[in-house]
């Protein structure tokens, strides 16, 4: 969620310092088209071109109103949104979740290229974890989703720092062998670090690789006795998640799961 606290905060900040925000229309100086298509004459270039906003019929101040409300996680109901009057069906409220959602989604993938997206190092321990997103069926009727072929599983990467502040990662995974999650691990996770895990056989070969590896034993507790180690940071963060995809129905295929996936880191 840290893209969604970004923005939170951003506008909080804007609110405070300038007061209630007001929408002020703006004219926009005309501009004359010099090609051959248009032959010299006026052309006039709405203020929504090339931006999130076009091709949309909901105005700027709900579009605004609907913004706010999806960097607060979309708590409320679409047809509470319907009832505030920010759309007038739950299509136009889907569209414009989906074009929000594409934004943060080419943002985080701009912070990956630029940072690589590195959690671990001295100053936090990781917890790593699977689970499994599949949709379900409403009392185990019906069709399954047209876009789970396979069964697919979510790799979750939990970086802890102190004042139980969290970074999380998630993959879309084919598999949770070793093929398929140590390479995941070596790329985001700082070598040296503390890894946290179960007994799971993939995650054997990481004091091999440099990681200070810590294990617990699920089948017999919770918290490992002798060191302490727990994935319970992780396991909650699991439950929040998935309470979030399927009250967004983010988890019918591939594609829609891992947006999700990404707007949540």
């Amino acid at each position: 969620m840290g893209n969604l606290t970004r923005l939170k905060k951003l506008i909080n900040k804007e609110i405070s310092k300038r007061g209630p925000l007001k929408l002020i229309k703006y004219l926009q100086r005309k501009k004359i088209c010099r090609g051959a298509a248009h032959g010299g004459h006026v052309k006039q270039t709405s203020v929504r071109h090339k931006s999130l906003f076009s091709r949309s019929k909901v105005s700027l101040q709900h579009w605004m109103q609907f913004i706010y409300r999806f960097s607060r996680g979309l708590r409320l109901r679409q047809i509470d949104m319907i009832d505030d009057t920010i759309a007038g069906s739950t299509t136009t409220l889907s569209k414009m979740s989906k074009k929000i959602r594409r934004v943060c989604v080419a943002a985080v993938q701009r912070l990956r290229r630029r940072t690589g997206q590195q959690i671990g190092g001295r100053s936090e321990f990781v917890v790593i974890d699977e689970s499994h997103f599949r949709h379900k069926r409403k009392y185990g009727r019906g069709r399954m989703a047209g876009g789970w072929k396979k069964r697919k599983w979510v790799f979750g990467m939990l970086g802890i720092k102190d004042r139980g502040k969290t970074r999380p990662i998630l993959r879309l995974v084919e598999k949770r062998s070793r093929r398929h999650l140590v390479p995941v691990i070596t790329l985001h996770v700082w070598i040296g670090s503390s890894v946290i895990s179960d007994e799971w056989r993939a995650y054997r070969v990481l004091p091999d690789l440099g990681y200070e590896h810590h294990t617990v034993n699920h089948s017999r507790w919770y918290v490992d006795p002798r060191t302490g180690a727990h994935t319970q940071h992780l396991e909650r963060a699991w439950r929040s998640y998935k309470e979030q995809m399927w009250r967004l129905r983010g988890n019918r295929n591939d594609r829609l799961l891992s947006e999700h996936l990404t707007v949540i880191e």
